[in-house]
């Protein structure tokens, strides 16, 4: 872990997909290194494909409770988690919509939370979204 720890600060871009255990791979703290913003990307899959178990989808920061009830959480991380559930529930069409939908929003319009350097509240950007939707 630390020897990846180090890859992370030296060549960030270098990675795509991180697949870790849950002992390391739900530490927030790992993947602020990795991504400053943690709700901007990362998005996080705890996957039973034999669906023998339930399968957890979830942004890396969770509900962030310091800033709760402010409307400034960045809900990328959110809405992904949402669609990467829609894809593995069998919904590829209406996870890539959301996908898009997002990607849209970043490449068109200057909607941005603050954690992107915008000023757009966590509801102004998800209602960005919900209209390229």
């Amino acid at each position: 872990m630390d020897a990846l720890a180090a890859k992370f600060v030296l060549d960030p871009a270098r990675f795509d997909v991180v697949v870790a255990s849950n002992l390391f791979g739900d530490t927030s703290a790992t993947w602020r290194r990795r991504w400053p913003a943690a709700s901007a990307s990362p998005r996080f899959a705890n996957l039973n494909p034999p669906g023998e178990y339930p399968s957890v989808f979830e942004p890396v920061r969770g509900s962030v409770p310091a800033i709760a009830g402010q409307g400034i959480a960045d809900p990328i991380g959110a809405i992904w988690s949402a669609a990467m559930m829609l894809d593995h529930l069998g919904y590829p069409d209406a996870a890539a919509d959301i996908t898009d939908a997002i990607a849209r929003v970043l490449a068109t319009t200057p909607v941005r939370t603050r954690d992107l350097g915008g000023s757009a509240s966590t509801a102004e950007f998800t209602a960005a979204v919900r209209r390229h939707l």
